[in-house]
């Protein structure tokens, strides 16, 4: 298998992103292609003893985090995200990895290797820690309005997702919601509610309803479908939230020495704890809907969360998520045309 790793996106490329490809490439049977400016990528691969299993593809330009994503798409033809978009494109690799500006790998995935036919929106879908398998949030910000059929569409590929890489045998389907009652929320809300009823008469996807926002990571869904506005508060506020936690956490435990003794005889169940909670652990978000397999990889990551986000777009490929999805396209269509 070819990955393709996007050597100068994220906070700490391209140190973090060598150091990770290195540790990934320890499966002989990978093939990892480090994209970006080459004098710089080489002088931190001399750090390393030297893999035959590592390519580099030079790029000249990248996009940083502060870029507008479309205007630096366009205007930056060799900037490493469109360097490995074409190699996606041209069969020349099997997924694409990248910790750089978010808004530009949606727009370079979208333009370039281009959405599954019939789908309106790509979306993206981190998973969150739940105790569990985790629970897939489908859509976190790639798509700040939508239409009922895009959430349509989220619900059945966050479906799909869930089954083929994450392991659920039937995942339960829920619309991140005010309420439980079918009557909550937005018209919006409210429609999708109707539309994933009826898909699940069907036996077409397993919905079980409205979810509230305190109920999605207490493993009552596996599946938590919404628009990427209201997902992008919500992955933050997760995120937020267990920061304040681990802090939290760690200042009670060096307040005593009676609070440092407890913290050492919880040493293992904390590390436990802090592990759950890594972004490393989970290393990076799918964005479903996309024709190949691409892995968008958090900003701050460093070689530990770049070696889970390539396995992540490991199993993504070999679970053969878009032909699943590219199987079942008539059912998530509600319109007749190609375009929205």
């Amino acid at each position: 298998m070819r990955i393709v790793l996007d050597a100068m996106g994220g906070d700490y490329a391209p140190a973090e992103v060598v150091k990770g490809a290195i540790a990934a490439a320890k499966d002989e049977n990978l093939t990892i292609i480090l994209v970006g400016d080459q004098a710089k990528v080489g002088l931190e691969l001399k750090k390393y003893p030297v893999k035959n299993n590592i390519e580099t593809v030079h790029a000249s330009e990248d996009i940083s985090m502060s870029e507008h994503p479309v205007e630096a798409v366009r205007s930056k033809k060799d900037a490493s995200i469109n360097v490995c978009m074409r190699l996606l494109r041209d069969g020349k690799a099997d997924a694409v990895v990248s910790a750089g500006n978010t808004g530009a790998l949606l727009t370079g995935a979208t333009l370039t290797v281009k959405r599954i036919k019939g789908i309106r929106r790509a979306a993206l879908a981190p998973v969150l820690p739940n105790g569990g398998k985790g629970v897939l949030l489908i859509d976190c910000g790639a798509n700040t309005e939508c239409s009922p059929e895009y959430l349509v569409q989220f619900a059945y590929m966050g479906s799909f997702y869930a089954k083929t890489v994450l392991g659920f045998d039937k995942p339960r389907v829920g619309l991140l919601n005010i309420g439980t009652e079918e009557t909550k929320g937005t018209q919006l809300c409210r429609k999708t509610y109707e539309l994933l009823s009826e898909a699940h008469k069907e036996g077409r996807i397993n919905f079980v309803g409205n979810a509230e926002a305190g109920n999605v990571l207490s493993g009552n869904v596996d599946v938590a479908v919404t628009d990427g506005f209201t997902g992008n508060i919500f992955l933050k506020s997760v995120e937020g939230s267990a920061i304040f936690l681990l802090r939290q956490i760690r200042g009670i435990s060096e307040k005593s020495k009676k609070n440092k003794l407890a913290a050492a005889v919880l040493k293992k169940d904390l590390n436990i704890l802090k592990k759950m909670m890594d972004v490393s652990e989970v290393g990076g978000t799918a964005l479903l809907g996309i024709s190949k397999p691409v892995i968008k990889a958090h900003g701050a990551s460093d070689a530990g969360a770049i070696r889970g986000a390539v396995r992540q777009a490991i199993r993504f490929t070999e679970a053969k998520v878009t032909e699943e999805i590219e199987k079942n396209i008539s059912f998530m269509k509600l319109t007749d045309d190609e375009e929205a």
